[in-house]
């Protein structure tokens, strides 16, 4: 089924790793990212790597095996296709272990006996980067897979952790590679520091307009530039119209409108109005000059709107068809 005209366009990596500030809804947008690249028949895969099952929790799911599985369809897309399949993964660090054990040493039952004695826990206190080379490990054997001679998925979307550790957790094989010189290690890091450096990548950072967010998202942006990892898009979250034009407004203005309606004028009724009227402008103005610095950080710039009902499968779909419409000119 061919992909639509924009999608490709606006989202054209292959990986998708979704980061951004604790509270700004990053889940629900990798959910939605899921749903809208899964558009026109194609089949995504959706991959959390911090054990929180906060993909089960967003599509009313039971929690998650270390097992792909097919969890929704894809966006309805146009009349030339409906959707494809969204897949999902929780990736954990043991058990990715116990397939990379298998895999490149051929331990097979005798590195699942390890689980036993805790050396797999042992491995990954000591070492606390491996778990992210066997995370990223996994989400690159993800991307990079085929059957039948065709990739395994079109797109796979990272949930990835917070802008925090961000940096920290893409940068571990680079590093890696740099301190193991040869053997599987070496070879393994090698080739995911490749993919998520590569154009197959994108590193979107969702926010919220909010100053901490904002500033997060900005400190982030220049951490994975620095890094030489690429980044896609900033994602703003949760964003409201505006409820009334910018500019004063009187008590006079507030009377004249509730007498307009026939509602009664109280004094405190008008003043109360006010206050409350003279804030949200105030906080918009925030907002406005919030947004301003997101734009000055020359990413594109992607506005969901706040689901007034909550996050739901309805929510997460309005979501993805807002991810699918084309970029505007003055974001970008």
């Amino acid at each position: 089924m061919p992909p639509s005209d924009h999608a490709p366009l606006r989202w054209p990596a292959r990986l998708h790793v979704v980061t951004g500030k604790g509270g700004t809804g990053k889940t629900t947008v990798s959910a939605a990212l899921a749903l809208a690249l899964a558009a026109e028949g194609r089949r995504t895969l959706l991959v959390e790597v911090e054990q929180r099952q906060g993909i089960a929790q967003v599509f009313d799911r039971a929690p998650l095996p270390y097992q792909e599985r097919a969890i929704a369809t894809g966006y309805p897309g146009t009349a030339s296709g409906g959707g494809g399949e969204v897949f999902a993964l929780a990736i954990d660090a043991e058990e990715a272990l116990l397939e990379y054990l298998d895999h490149f040493y051929r331990l097979g039952r005798a590195g699942r006996a390890l689980r036993k004695f805790g050396a797999i826990d042992f491995a990954t206190t000591i070492a606390p980067g491996v778990r992210d080379v066997l995370l990223t490990g996994k989400l690159k054997e993800a991307v990079t897979r085929t059957t039948d001679g065709r990739r395994a998925y079109d797109a796979v979307v990272l949930d990835a952790p917070p802008t925090g550790r961000i940096g920290r957790f893409l940068n571990v094989s680079a590093e890696t590679a740099r301190l193991a010189k040869i053997g599987p290690i070496k070879s393994q890091s090698d080739g995911v520091a490749a993919v998520l450096r590569s154009p197959v990548t994108a590193v979107h950072v969702v926010t919220v307009l909010e100053e901490m967010p904002v500033q997060e998202t900005a400190d982030a942006v220049a951490e994975l530039q620095r890094l030489d990892l690429p980044v896609g898009s900033v994602i703003i979250n949760a964003t409201q119209p505006p409820l009334l034009a910018r500019g004063r407004l009187s008590q006079a203005e507030v009377r004249r409108g509730l007498a307009a309606t026939g509602l009664p004028v109280d004094r405190d009724v008008v003043s109360g109005l006010v206050a409350e009227a003279r804030a949200h402008l105030a906080r918009r103005e925030v907002e406005i000059a919030l947004r301003d610095e997101l734009i000055a950080l020359g990413r594109p710039l992607v506005e969901l709107p706040q689901l007034p009902g909550g996050v739901d499968l309805a929510g997460l779909y309005e979501l993805a068809g807002t991810l699918l419409e084309p970029a505007r000119a003055s974001s970008i």
